[in-house]
């Protein structure tokens, strides 16, 4: 019932999901972002320890609710970890309301014909068993596409469906992140290649399954629109992609059906120097602005 549940929820409430999936690569970012240098901590576990505090402090402000974050993206610690006594996903869907993700994959292989596919991700189908029974509905995983090549991109769709396939069949929903940098030379023509090629995976997928995209916005306004249409298609959300809120959501707000999931996007102004009061205020703004951009289109 839970999980039917959580998929009307994907599928039709208005809102945005909420990417707090920094990984071992990205947490010194993150956490200097928040106001933590790095030489406060010693090690990975002092590091992940303080992350998982900036994840639980965002997760149980009063601002962060089903009310207009469906979704969240959790690193695996995350998922692993307590909020107020109980395991984040547990929280998250039953005291909060929002739909628990967790980011699968193992991060990125250099670049190669203007691509960077993902490092192989071993022990998937026992992350997604364990993933299954702490209650988290669907996974994200990202590539990322830094050329218009359509040898690169081909191979970078061909990966995240294949790996689409098989947590699908571990029975969670994938979100297949397929990005295109914004730095990207020519990112009109990057997006034309991986719509393309997104099109073509779409169409050879059964008729009973479905994936979700996390995608740039793109350039040109409703350009995905295709994408969002395709019956295989649960939902199209998109990234900040380096943008700042601002400019992210105002590109959002031009692209019908495309909802946000953002993080630094989301979490920039968040400090921990901050009193609960402030950093609540804080995130209900962005959580505002988010959700506007996501569910108010011009």
């Amino acid at each position: 019932m839970a999980n039917e549940k959580m998929l009307a929820q994907i599928s039709d409430k208005a809102g945005f999901i909420a990417a707090l999936d920094q990984s071992g690569g990205s947490t010194p970012g993150a956490l200097r972002q928040y106001g933590i240098e790095e030489n406060a901590y010693n090690g990975d576990a002092e590091m992940f320890k303080l992350i998982h505090e900036m994840r639980v402090r965002i997760i149980t402000a009063p601002a962060f609710s089903g009310d207009k974050v469906i979704a969240a993206i959790l690193f695996e610690a995350t998922m692993d970890g307590q909020a107020q006594g109980k395991p984040v996903p547990s929280f998250l869907w039953e005291d909060r309301g929002v739909v628990p993700f967790l980011k699968v994959d193992k991060g990125l292989e250099a670049e190669s014909d203007g691509v960077r596919l993902m490092k192989p991700i071993p022990g998937l189908d026992a992350l997604l068993a364990r993933a299954g029974k702490l209650g988290i509905f669907g996974t994200k995983m990202r590539s990322v596409i830094e050329q218009n090549s359509p040898a690169g991109i081909a191979a970078v769709v061909k990966q995240q469906f294949e790996y689409g396939a098989q947590i699908d069949a571990g029975g969670l929903m994938p979100i297949l992140e397929p990005e295109v940098s914004i730095k990207t030379p020519d990112k009109a023509g990057a997006e034309k290649t991986l719509r393309d090629e997104i099109i073509k995976g779409l169409d050879a997928l059964p008729a009973d399954k479905q994936v979700m995209l996390k995608l740039t916005i793109p350039d040109v306004a409703d350009f995905y629109k295709p994408l969002i249409d395709h019956p295989r298609v649960l939902r199209v959300v998109a990234l900040s992609g380096g943008y700042t809120r601002t400019e992210a959501c105002k590109l959002l707000e031009k692209n019908h059906g495309m909802i946000a999931s953002f993080s630094r996007a989301l979490i920039n102004d968040l400090k921990k120097q901050l009193s609960d009061s402030e950093f609540n205020a804080k995130l209900s703004e962005a959580i505002d602005e988010i959700y506007d951009a996501s569910a108010v289109k011009v």
